[in-house]
């Protein structure tokens, strides 16, 4: 076979592999209660033979918002729903230790910064506070748990992610406190 031959019949192949792509998705997508998902052939055709389950390049959806379940009104919910997310960030934990490597003395000023540091990861994301689904708090110690709670509410405001706070022996003495996250949008 010649070698114009065969980048022919690649392409056909390719073709009827993403007509048969397609129809699958469609189907599935179709069956489910889930918002119609716009892509193009090319994204899922990539998506499949990367080994990806659903293929997130050149994929649009229609809104679908995270919510709390069950939140309790305190800046924290029992379970948080995430429906079809396009990008999840993982957050590793964020510490009080400010630009110039200093760390404040006072809790309420150590957990703003870390707030604040966690704001920063999720920027740089493209995502914000209203993102997050999964919030793990690390204190030093329970002393600290009502002052936690008051700047955690002044941040989040009405916002309720599904979260953990562990007493804990924290890395380094000088910090009170390390807060990890999940976002999802």
């Amino acid at each position: 076979m010649s070698v114009k031959r065969r980048r022919y019949a690649g392409r056909a192949a390719d073709r009827t592999l993403e007509r048969a792509i397609a129809f699958a998705l469609d189907a599935v997508v179709n069956i489910s209660d889930a918002p119609r998902l716009h892509l193009s052939r090319r994204s899922v055709c990539a998506g499949v033979l990367a080994g990806i389950a659903v293929p997130s390049i050149g994929m649009t959806r229609s809104p679908m918002p995270n919510r709390a379940i069950n939140p309790t009104g305190v800046s924290y919910a029992q379970a948080h729903l995430v429906e079809n997310p396009t990008r999840w960030l993982f957050v590793s934990g964020q510490i009080p230790v400010d630009a110039k490597e200093e760390v404040p003395a006072a809790f309420e000023d150590q957990c703003r910064l870390v707030w604040r540091n966690v704001e920063k990861q999720l920027l740089a994301a493209g995502m914000n506070l209203q993102d997050l689904v999964k919030v793990t708090v690390f204190l030093s110690d329970r002393r600290y748990r009502e002052a936690n709670y008051k700047v955690r509410h002044d941040v989040l405001g009405g916002h309720s992610p599904a979260l953990t706070i562990i007493i804990a022996d924290i890395y380094d003495a000088a910090w009170l406190l390390e807060i990890e996250a999940i976002a999802a949008v």
